[in-house]
């Protein structure tokens, strides 16, 4: 079984109920980091999951793909992976196109500022008539991840002795966490939270 996090896996026992999974901890990998493919047989690992279990496909009988670039993907790094989606994966056509570019097209233009934001970046691309302007896009190198390393630092201030899981960290970031528009809206949130009672694993609260 393959345990999918955001531009993560870890393998685990098929039998995961009953298993000491302790020893996998070490076996989790990234195949995708800051927007980049840096482990290609992760990668390949990961896609088939997708592919054949996610989407259902059947060996032979593979469809298309349509990949969407990130900003400023080399062109050697778009090479290996259409050589990778054909030759191993067999599919029948494969097209790719630029982020910034399809969400311009999502809501039907093709000039605009995008701003992407991700699990390891953020990318600001200008667009004009459907082709980004590179010369004057930009890449912070922070997303996601650095969000639930901070949430996972301050858990750990009160307890040291526990380290919080990613993915756990992750799941409480998504239940919880919320960005307000501007100051009001998060003088408002303020006054509106309530606090909620957890109960941990030994039975405290």
């Amino acid at each position: 079984m393959i345990q999918i996090i955001p531009t993560r896996m870890k393998c685990m026992p098929e039998d995961a109920s009953t298993a000491d999974t302790s020893s996998f901890e070490d076996m989790t990998v990234d195949p995708v980091v800051r927007g980049f493919i840096k482990d290609w047989d992760a990668m390949e690992d990961l896609l088939h999951h997708v592919l054949y279990t996610g989407l259902g496909w059947e060996m032979g009988n593979e469809g298309q793909i349509l990949f969407t670039d990130p900003l400023a993907t080399p062109k050697a790094v778009r090479e290996q992976l259409v050589q990778l989606m054909f030759e191993t994966f067999n599919i029948s056509g494969f097209y790719a196109s630029e982020q910034a570019v399809l969400s311009l097209y999502a809501v039907g233009r093709i000039s605009g500022c995008t701003v992407d934001i991700g699990h390891g970046k953020i990318d600001i691309a200008p667009v004009i008539e459907g082709a980004v302007q590179h010369i004057a896009s930009r890449r912070l190198e922070i997303g996601g991840v650095e969000m639930t390393n901070l949430l996972a630092h301050e858990l750990g201030k009160s307890n040291p002795l526990v380290k919080p899981d990613t993915s756990d960290v992750e799941l409480l970031k998504e239940q919880y966490a919320c960005c307000a528009e501007d100051d009001l809206a998060y003088e408002k949130t303020q006054q509106s939270c309530q606090q909620e009672l957890h109960t941990l694993p030994d039975g405290q609260v």
